[in-house]
């Protein structure tokens, strides 16, 4: 079996919620990406890319449906470069990458370029269709923008309740603390802005043409336990029982726009990059579980990631786990019972934002580049996924075991 690795990595800076990338496509974003990681590639020839794979959550409105396909063809790849976008909703891109190493492992291709984008701006509104002419009542507009919308009536309402809702049914079933949530979403806002300050995501991000970006728009560098704990709860109202709600806007990841991609390749993907590899794919895992606990579900696939790889917790110097909420991530922590300090050490999406399809290479691009600065040989790259999923990528790295 072939092994596959990670060569590069590069995304945009994430933008807020109507903030200054909501005037760009999400299509162009995903070509920005796709042009970067081209031209950072010094020996390429742009024939030579066996597949595209992108991810993506929405699919509704300006990606076309095959946001992969638009986005190279927007970079100028050549017409025979196949794309296909994959929806895992918010693991989209970080399952793009899987499939993709799937497609190496098995001799399948020697080098893909997988990614992903959202823009949560221009998520559209729809309209479901009448099921007959000329109906006499109103009709409802669903927002695109997140979770669940057009519900089928058959599903159990208690798997249908919101991503908060469910965070707070979560964290009452793991006894997380509002006290704890607000004091983790600091500390992603400090780690991040510290990060970027450091120099950090120099190597990691590519400005978007036309717009005064130059780093992540939602961190707040001067977050503190205090001001957060000031914010008002959004699902539940707050209480002093275990019922009361303890989920705000500060605790969570904002709605952002933003594009990731990387390199992932075959030992030959070396010669045709011009570049070496970062890390090793080692091992994988996907899980699942009841929809409203699906904050819980990237323990088990990160445990099943690692026992593919053949290693342990105890062998793990770096994760990045996606904070979708403080809440959950908290619970994924513990469960793992690992330092929290190899844990996101440059920011989390509290800070950083959770541009849904982007999300998963934002994380893997991260980890192999936390790996390559800091020396640890193996890293984790975990993510929960709405109705009760999740995934994991084990990455080595390919400095440490070269040396």
């Amino acid at each position: 079996m072939n092994q596959a690795y990670i060569y590069d990595a590069v995304r945009t800076p994430f933008g807020k919620f109507g903030g200054v990338l909501a005037g760009v496509r999400p299509d162009d974003l995903g070509a920005r990406v796709i042009r970067a990681a081209v031209d950072r590639a010094p020996d390429l020839d742009p024939a030579a890319v066996d597949e595209v794979v992108f991810g993506n959550a929405n699919g509704a409105g300006e990606e076309n449906r095959n946001v992969a396909r638009m986005s190279s063809l927007l970079a100028s790849l050549p017409t025979s470069v196949p794309g296909t976008t994959v929806n895992r909703l918010c693991g989209s891109s970080l399952d793009a990458a899987i499939i993709a190493s799937r497609q190496i492992n098995t001799g399948e291709a020697d080098l893909m370029l997988v990614g992903g984008v959202e823009s949560m701006s221009r998520a559209p509104w729809v309209l479901p269709k009448n099921e007959k002419a000329y109906p006499a009542g109103n009709q409802t507009l669903a927002s695109t923008t997140l979770g669940w919308r057009l519900v089928n009536p058959a599903m159990p309402a208690e798997w249908t309740v919101s991503l908060g809702e469910a965070t707070e049914q979560l964290r009452e079933k793991y006894n997380i603390t509002r006290d704890r949530q607000d004091e983790f979403a600091a500390k992603s806002h400090v780690l991040a802005a510290k990060a970027w300050d450091e120099g950090n995501y120099a190597n990691l991000t590519v400005a978007v043409d036309g717009v005064a970006l130059d780093r992540d728009e939602s961190i707040r560098a001067g977050s503190t336990v205090e001001k957060l704990s000031t914010l008002a709860t959004v699902f539940r109202p707050a209480g002093n029982d275990a019922s009361g709600g303890t989920v705000t806007a500060g605790n969570a990841s904002p709605l952002n726009d933003g594009a990731s991609a990387a390199w992932l390749g075959s030992e030959a993907a070396e010669r045709l990059l011009g570049l070496p590899p970062l890390a090793r794919i080692a091992g994988r895992g996907a899980a699942a579980n009841e929809p409203q606990y699906f904050g819980y579900a990237p323990v088990e696939a990160a445990n099943l990631a690692l026992k593919r790889a053949g290693i342990s917790w105890g062998d793990v110097g770096a994760v990045e786990l996606n904070e979708a909420f403080a809440a959950q991530s908290l619970a994924c922590l513990d469960a793992w019972d690992i330092d929290p300090d190899i844990v996101n050490a440059w920011g989390g999406a509290v800070a950083i934002g959770h541009p849904l399809g982007a999300s998963g290479t934002r994380i893997l691009g991260t980890l192999a580049r936390r790996l390559q600065a800091s020396g640890e040989r193996w890293g984790v790259a975990a993510i929960c996924i709405g109705v009760g999923q999740g995934l994991a990528v084990v990455l080595e790295n390919s400095t440490t075991t070269a040396n």
